[in-house]
């Protein structure tokens, strides 16, 4: 009887066991089948806020994510690395990712000199990936650059060129400058958004001339000789690509030297929280793209996804890259939905022409455009700077059906289309 009994016993034992296993929460399961993303940034150096502002923004997306039962019913696996700001370990790092990790998606917060280095990874092995931080132009103007399953959620170079240099050229024929100088960061994206910017600025004042330009390199602590060399010029008005550290350090040693009393200046990546609270004496007047701010588009839900950043953050200021990682979040969670697979091929086919809601646009929406892989409709324009919250004032959105037209004409005049 005690052998019975204890038979009995053993059987109800397995099969509340079985039963349990069974019954296990939907996102356990999910643990042990997980979907990894690789995710790779400068986290160390000078221009580490890159990698800190990435990681800021796609972290809380992916826990909103997996708090909701995850993607696809997995649950998705975060891998970070490093790049170190460097090209050849940028395409070294997302191999890795994909072949030793086990990544199916990548998420690339590269500068654009990494991610052109990527693109040739993600080219051959076909994984989704999404160029988060990215802008130099032609990573995705150029067809021969692009790769079938890669795509661009940053900002692109020729967009604000365009909404700059019709905003510039409109002060500068008010105030009569005509003489300008130059001062951007010594690689790709520097060269060709000030080339871009130029190019647009000419186009509608075509009386400007750009008489001196100067190329510090990414991450050089002291700019006396490139200030000097400013001055000496005598410009009218400066305008300058530089952003992150690099920009503040500009910022306040041109302090000392007067530079910014002296001239007018354009600087697109001025309008970036961190940047504008980092500067010791902050220049009023300094013309700026709105990089990312709360106030502009002013709308509810962008001033709630300012204060939920922020929060998760230790109340450290988002920057242009957050909103630009946090839309790549986005965009690819909906793709993988739509497409029901993580497979690059189907993933990319879902994700081309996809429009998803944003509190990054003045309109609301989004889209991924089909034919280049890059975003179009996000908030873009130019305002001034002030020394106190808001920071930048005054700002002139700009009109996406002119973007749009004479982004066709430049890709026309430079052989893309």
């Amino acid at each position: 009887m005690r052998e019975k009994t204890a038979t009995h016993l053993g059987r109800r034992t397995v099969l509340a066991a079985s039963a349990g296993a069974l019954a296990m929460p939907f996102v356990a399961r999910a643990q042990a089948n997980p979907l990894k993303i690789g995710i790779q940034s400068i986290f160390s150096g000078p221009i580490a806020l890159l990698g800190a502002s990435s990681k800021g923004a796609i972290q809380p997306e992916i826990d909103r994510i997996n708090a909701t039962g995850g993607l696809l019913g997995r649950q998705i696996q975060p891998i970070y690395r490093d790049s170190k700001g460097q090209p050849q370990e940028a395409a070294r790092v997302a191999r890795e990712l994909v072949n030793t990790d086990g990544c199916e998606i990548l998420l690339n917060a590269e500068a654009s000199s990494g991610a052109y280095a990527v693109q040739e990874v993600v080219r051959d092995l076909g994984v989704l990936c999404i160029h988060t931080t990215a802008e130099a132009s032609s990573l995705t103007a150029d067809p021969k650059l692009r790769a079938p399953t890669a795509f661009r959620s940053a900002r692109q170079g020729v967009h604000d060129a365009i909404v700059g240099g019709s905003y510039s050229a409109k002060v500068a024929v008010a105030k009569k400058l005509t003489k300008w100088a130059t001062c951007s960061p010594d690689y790709s994206f520097g060269r060709d958004t000030t080339a871009q910017f130029g190019e647009f600025l000419k186009h509608f004042a075509p009386d400007i001339e750009i008489t001196s330009q100067s190329w510090p390199k990414m991450g050089q602590p002291d700019f006396t000789e490139v200030v000097t060399k400013i001055l000496q010029a005598k410009p009218q008005a400066l305008y300058s690509a530089m952003f992150a550290g690099d920009l503040s350090a500009f910022i306040n040693q041109g302090n000392a030297y007067a530079l910014f009393s002296a001239m007018q200046v354009f600087v697109p990546a001025m309008g970036d929280l961190p940047v504008l609270t980092t500067i010791k004496n902050m220049p009023a007047g300094i013309h700026s793209a709105a990089r990312y701010l709360p106030t502009f588009p002013d709308t509810p839900v962008n001033a709630a996804w300012y204060e939920a950043n922020r929060k998760f953050n230790n109340n450290d200021y988002p920057t242009n890259w957050s909103w630009e990682c946090s839309t790549a979040a986005r965009f690819m969670e909906a793709a993988v939905k739509k497409a029901g697979s993580t497979n690059g091929k189907a993933a990319a086919a879902a994700l081309e022409g996809l429009t998803i809601d944003s509190p990054f646009s003045t309109t609301g929406k989004i889209t991924m455009r089909a034919e280049d892989h890059t975003m179009i409709g996000y908030a873009i324009g130019w305002g001034t700077t002030v020394p106190k919250e808001p920071f930048v004032t005054g700002i002139e959105p700009g009109d996406w059906g002119q973007i749009t037209e004479l982004e066709t004409e430049w890709k026309k005049k430079n052989g893309y289309i």
